[in-house]
């Protein structure tokens, strides 16, 4: 270990039963605080592929003014599920389909919109929804439906208005764009599957030197990697001390990020306490300023607490529920990440498994879970519960390490092998701890390569540095079409 005071590395304690997943209802809606709509309009449009499909409505109040609304419609094929929604709480039983209003979006006045969305499933057919009511009262005032009426002349099979342009460049952001949720994957502009991989910062605090134009060069070029995690610790001498200057800190380094087309993974870097509700009033601060001065790129994805501890599933839950409409005021757009109880090991490291969040998710849109994994130290059992939660959560690696739990240790090649060929075919993103020269075998560069300069290449590179180049090396899979 070195010498600059921090907290070890820590991390998860063996364990978790595995049960049976399961896909509940949430709870009952509450009652509106609201006179009923006389009248209201709905556009609704999608884009789908095969077996899902992403839903956009827009809801625009004809009548009186609301405080809180709830809108509803029923799906024509019984195949039809909501999968996860965003900007509103939406529920399904059936066919029918409820999405109640946020406290950002509840008061709608007479001619304002709002728009609300989410990732659906399909297995017979998709026709859209051609009937939906504003607090109980019918939408008179007009629908749109995904398909529009026939015409003389047939509509070519993909409108060009909503095909996105071929890529302009070569970086992952140039190729990529704007990144979404789409089932449980992380999707590019075009609606398909990608995986992201990358490296993570060590502390701002005690690594600024290590983050500069030509490390990232290094990161961008050499590597050939697709995502900069960035590690804003809160306690531990972070944030909490210069809030000011750590978060113009991470906001620089959005910028170096974009400007070599790396996607810019913003860290609340939450270890001690591991309560996140403890820091939750940073967190909307921070997260306020960060989301309204990089709103407008499309390389940014937050990570709104690190590794919570101690605490339960609906504490995490409560907190980003708080903490995600801060976001979302100002970049709707951008995908969130949420940490997982034990260390963000979806509850194994605490004797959990992933059920707990399958059957409370968060009540929000756009959104993935945190696993975080040290291949010497968590092997089958977390394997096996990364392979189980998959197929029901969208998961994102934002941390691992090829040693022990503690951030140190000699690198296990075979384990991190094993679980980088999971990732892959998973096609889940990840993030490696840590592009630093920290004296600890986590670390890419050797101890005093920040200082000298020299980034690129093989020589300047531990084990696990050497390890992780090589891997992330390899050409992307970026569809296209």
């Amino acid at each position: 270990m070195f010498s600059i005071p921090r907290p070890s590395r820590r991390h998860l304690l063996v364990g978790g039963a595995v049960g049976a997943l399961a896909l509940a209802a949430t709870a009952v809606l509450p009652s509106t605080n609201a006179m009923a709509a006389t009248g209201c309009a709905v556009t609704y449009t999608t884009n789908s592929w095969q077996g899902g499909f992403t839903a956009t409505v827009t809801v625009k109040n004809l009548g009186d003014a609301v405080n809180n609304w709830t809108l509803g419609f029923s799906f024509p094929d019984a195949g039809q599920r909501v999968v996860q929604g965003w900007s509103a709480t939406w529920q399904q039983s059936g066919s029918a389909v409820t999405a109640q209003s946020m406290s950002y979006n509840g008061s709608l006045g007479t001619g304002a919109s709002t728009t609300i969305g989410f990732n659906g499933s399909w297995t017979g057919a998709n026709p859209a929804p051609t009937a939906f009511t504003l607090n109980g009262a019918a939408c008179t005032g007009g629908t749109t439906p995904t398909t529009p009426p026939p015409t003389t002349t047939p509509p070519p099979t993909t409108p060009p208005p909503t095909t996105p342009p071929p890529p302009t460049g070569t970086t992952p952001v140039a190729i990529n764009g704007q990144l979404r949720v789409c089932g449980v994957n992380l999707c590019n502009r075009y609606g398909r599957p990608i995986q992201l991989r990358g490296m993570s910062t060590h502390g701002l605090q005690w690594f600024a030197n290590c983050y500069n134009d030509a490390s990232l060069d290094a990161l961008a070029n050499d590597w050939q990697a697709d995502l900069l995690r960035i590690s804003m610790y809160v306690q531990e001498q972070g944030y909490e001390t210069n809030p000011t200057g750590f978060t113009n800190q991470v906001n620089n380094l959005v910028d170096k990020a974009e400007a070599r087309g790396l996607y810019a993974l913003v860290d609340f870097h939450t270890l001690t306490p591991g309560d996140p509700m403890y820091n939750l009033d940073r967190a909307k601060t921070f997260f306020a300023a960060v989301s309204a001065r990089n709103a407008a790129k499309n390389n940014v994805i937050y990570e709104i607490t690190n590794e919570p501890n101690g605490v339960s599933w609906s504490t995490i839950r409560n907190y980003a529920e708080q903490v995600i409409p801060v976001i979302r005021a100002n970049d709707p757009d951008a995908v969130v990440i949420v940490g997982t109880r034990g260390w963000s090991s979806l509850g194994v490291s605490e004797g959990g498994n992933s059920d707990e969040i399958v059957n409370n998710p968060v009540r929000a849109g756009n959104i993935m879970y945190t696993f975080h994994f040290y291949a010497a130290s968590h092997k089958d059992n977390y394997r096996n519960e990364v392979q189980r939660a998959a197929s029901r959560l969208p998961l994102f690696v934002t941390e691992f390490g090829t040693v022990t739990y503690t951030g140190d240790g000699a690198v296990d090649t075979a384990s991190s092998t094993v679980w980088l060929d999971l990732l892959d075919r998973l096609k889940i993103s990840y993030a490696n701890w840590t592009y630093s020269d920290a004296s600890e075998g986590s670390a890419a560069f050797r101890p005093g390569t920040c200082a000298g300069g020299t980034y690129a290449g093989t020589s300047v590179l531990t084990e696990s540095g050497n390890f992780m180049r090589n891997r992330i090396r390899t050409p992307d899979n970026f569809p296209t079409s």
